[in-house]
C-alpha cells in the first residue's frame, strides 16, 4: 500500500520561494493582467464559438483527442472545467490583442527588416586544427574528397553525422556575425574558405540563399514577436509587489551569513 502525502498551498508556496520561482510567477501574473486590462481597455470582446475554437486548440494542442484524455490531463495539473476555459480564454485574448495591436505594422516591420529573414541551407564540419581544415578545403575544391565523406569522418554527433552535417534553414541571427557574413555573400552552391570561430574550424557548404516570403507563418511569428517585446516594456514599466502570507525575504542569521 503507497504511502500517502498531503501537499499544502503553504507547502507549493514555499517550494516555489526555495527554488527562487517568485520572479518568473510574478512576471506571468503580470502579464496575464496586462492581456486582460488593456484588452478590455480597447473593447476586445470573445464570442462563444471563438472560445470553443480557443478550447478545441487547446486541446489539440496537448493531444487530447477523447475526453477521458481530458479529465486525465485536468486531474494532473489539478484544473477545472473552468479553469480549462479560463486558459483557453487567456491565450485567445492575447492572440487578439496582438491582432489588434500589430496586424497593420508586421508589413511594414518585415519589408524594414528584409535581410534578418533570409535563410541559408547549409552544412558545416566544425574541425579543431586549422592546417587540416584548409587541407580538406582544397581537396574539396579538386573533388579529392565529398563534403559527406568528410563529415562522416570529423563529426561525432550520429544523427548531424548521418545527415552529412545538414543544419537546416538557418536565419542570419542563427549565425555567428563572422559566419553570416560569408555564408550570405556566398553564391550557392559553394564551399566556403574555412572560417575559425571559438567553437573551432567551421567548414561550411551553402547549399541555398532562400528569398523571405510574407506568408502566414511568417506573419504570425513577426506579430508574436512585436507583442512579446510590447509586453516585456509594459512589464518593465511596472513595480511588481507581491502581498505574500510570508515574508520572501526574511533576515538571514548570523551563522549562515556569508561574507563577500
Amino acid at each position: 500500500m503507497s504511502k500517502l502525502l498531503t501537499v499544502s498551498p503553504d507547502d507549493i508556496l514555499d517550494h516555489i520561494k526555495l527554488s527562487c520561482q517568485i520572479p518568473s510567477v510574478l512576471e506571468a501574473i503580470a502579464t496575464r493582467k496586462i492581456v486582460e486590462d488593456e484588452a478590455k481597455k480597447v473593447g476586445i470582446e470573445i464570442g462563444l464559438e471563438e472560445l470553443q475554437n480557443a478550447a478545441d486548440s487547446l486541446r489539440l494542442a496537448n493531444q487530447l483527442i477523447k475526453a477521458e484524455d481530458t479529465w486525465a490531463w485536468l486531474e494532473k495539473y489539478h484544473l477545472s472545467l473552468d479553469d480549462f476555459e479560463a486558459i483557453a480564454e487567456t491565450n485567445l485574448l492575447s492572440a487578439k490583442l496582438a491582432n489588434h495591436l500589430f496586424a497593420e505594422k508586421v508589413e511594414s516591420f518585415f519589408y524594414a527588416h528584409q535581410l534578418d529573414y533570409v535563410g541559408a541551407v547549409t552544412y558545416e564540419v566544425v574541425l579543431d586544427d586549422e592546417d587540416l581544415a584548409l587541407e580538406m578545403f582544397y581537396a574539396l575544391q579538386e573533388n579529392e574528397i565529398s563534403f559527406q565523406e568528410i563529415a562522416r569522418q570529423y563529426i561525432q554527433n550520429t544523427e548531424i553525422r548521418r545527415a552529412g552535417g545538414y543544419q537546416g534553414i538557418r536565419l542570419r541571427t542563427d549565425f555567428r556575425p563572422e559566419i553570416a557574413a560569408a555564408v550570405f555573400a556566398a553564391s550557392p552552391p559553394q564551399i566556403l574558405k574555412p572560417i575559425t570561430t571559438p567553437k573551432g574550424v567551421h567548414i561550411i557548404a551553402v547549399e541555398e540563399i532562400i528569398k523571405p516570403q510574407l506568408d502566414e507563418q511568417r506573419r504570425l511569428q513577426i506579430m508574436g514577436d512585436l507583442f512579446a517585446n510590447w509586453l516585456k516594456a509594459q512589464i518593465a514599466a511596472l513595480e511588481i509587489v507581491a502581498n505574500l502570507t510570508k515574508v520572501v525575504n526574511p533576515q538571514p542569521s548570523k551563522d549562515i551569513l556569508i561574507q563577500a
